[in-house]
Parts: structure tokens; sequence; C-alpha cells
């Protein structure tokens, strides 16, 4: 996930400087007056702006989904260790308990050789 989000943070930056760098461009080598340039800074400034709000704004709900993802991948990891773990311990109390039972009658079979 993290090469994902370099690639979604390359992404965003490259599209904000193509559009500055264009439309930089744009204006320089237009013909027109001063103040008619003046007027198309702000207004393409104003387009950039919001082109970057709106990125900025996708980016942070695709981070939010990554989050969400991996803390509900986190949780179900851990919800099947615990169910792993105690399957675990009533495998190893049931062995411990055959274990127990052999023994018993081991010394049962063994006090009976000896009397």
């Amino acid at each position: 996930m993290n090469r994902m989000n370099e690639c979604v943070t390359t992404g965003t930056l490259l599209m904000v400087a193509g559009g500055i760098i264009g439309a930089g461009l744009t204006l320089l080598f237009a013909p027109q007056s001063g103040q008619r340039t003046r007027r198309d800074i702000v207004r393409i400034s104003r387009r950039v702006k919001e082109e970057t709000a709106d990125t900025v704004e996708e980016f942070s709900e695709t981070v939010h989904e990554m989050v969400d993802r991996v803390v509900d991948k986190a949780t179900e990891l851990v919800d099947k260790g615990q169910c792993m773990a105690q399957g675990a311990k009533k495998e190893l109390l049931k062995a411990i308990g055959e274990g127990q039972a052999r023994l018993e009658g081991e010394k049962m079979r063994l006090a009976e050789l000896l009397n």
C-alpha cells in the first residue's frame, strides 16, 4: 500500500505542476494586453486552486479508505489469532489430560507388577 500512496502523491504533484507550467506558458506567449493577462492569471489561478483542492480531497479519501481496510484486516487477523490460540489451548489441555490418564494407567500397571 505504501507504493500506491507514493504513486498517487506523485501523480497529484505532477498534475498540479503541469497545470501551473502550462498556464504560465500560455500566458507568457499569448499576445494580449497586460490587464487581460492579469485577469487570465487570476482566472487560471482560481481554476488551479479548485482542481488542487479536488485532487487533495480525492487523495485524502483514498488514504482514509486504505486506512480503514488496514484496520479491518488487522482486526480480522487479531480475531483469527485469538481463535487459534484458544483452539491450541484446548488441544494442549486435551493432550495433557490424555497424558495424565496414560500415566495413571501405567502407574496402576506398575503397582500390580510390584505387588
